[in-house]
Formats: structure tokens, C-alpha cells, sequence
């Protein structure tokens, strides 16, 4: 719910991009849990972002999603800050 106004901003975006533009949603998680526990995670995160964006009416077609789980970290450091930080989603954009 804090991150709505940047996934409202995000969406708007997102609808004015040309037809061929995709836009893939990678679910990142903090290194906690196991590898399997961590990539199911960053799924769930991922395919959320991407509902939502659905339902701020972003066309589902443009929208792909992927678990990085705990692989891409922003913060290497092993405490709360840095958990933080490292769960996330990110956006890339590409062409079909």
C-alpha cells in the first residue's frame, strides 16, 4: 500500500508506451529462506505488482513477470536495512 502513488505513476507510463513495448516485472527477495522458498517468493511478488498494474488498467498482454529471487541483491550486507532493500520489484522495459 506505501508503494502506491510509484505503481499509479508506473501504470500511466506503462499505457502511453507503443504497442510492441513490453514491460517485464522481476521479483527480487532479501537472501533469507532457501532458494526455493525465495524464487516462489519473488513470483508472488512479481505476478502482485503485475495485478495491480492490471488493475490500474495496464493491457495484461504488455506485462511479464520473473523471480530473481535472492540473486540480484542492491544491498550485499547481511541486516535489516539492506533486507530492505533488497526486496523489491524492478522494471525492464523491451520491444516484441
Amino acid at each position: 500500500a506505501d508503494q502506491m502513488a510509484k505503481l499509479q505513476a508506473n501504470a500511466t507510463v506503462i499505457k502511453g508506451r507503443a504497442a510492441n513495448v513490453y514491460t517485464k516485472i522481476a521479483g527480487n527477495c532479501d537472501e533469507r529462506g532457501t532458494q526455493e522458498y525465495n524464487l516462489a517468493l519473488g513470483e508472488r511478488r512479481s505476478l502482485a505488482i503485475r495485478e495491480t498494474l492490471i488493475q490500474l488498467g495496464c493491457d495484461a498482454n504488455k506485462l511479464v513477470t520473473v523471480s530473481m529471487g535472492e540473486e540480484n541483491p542492491v544491498d550485499p550486507a547481511s541486516n535489516e536495512a539492506a533486507w530492505s532493500k533488497n526486496r523489491r520489484a524492478e522494471f525492464f522495459n523491451g520491444t516484441k
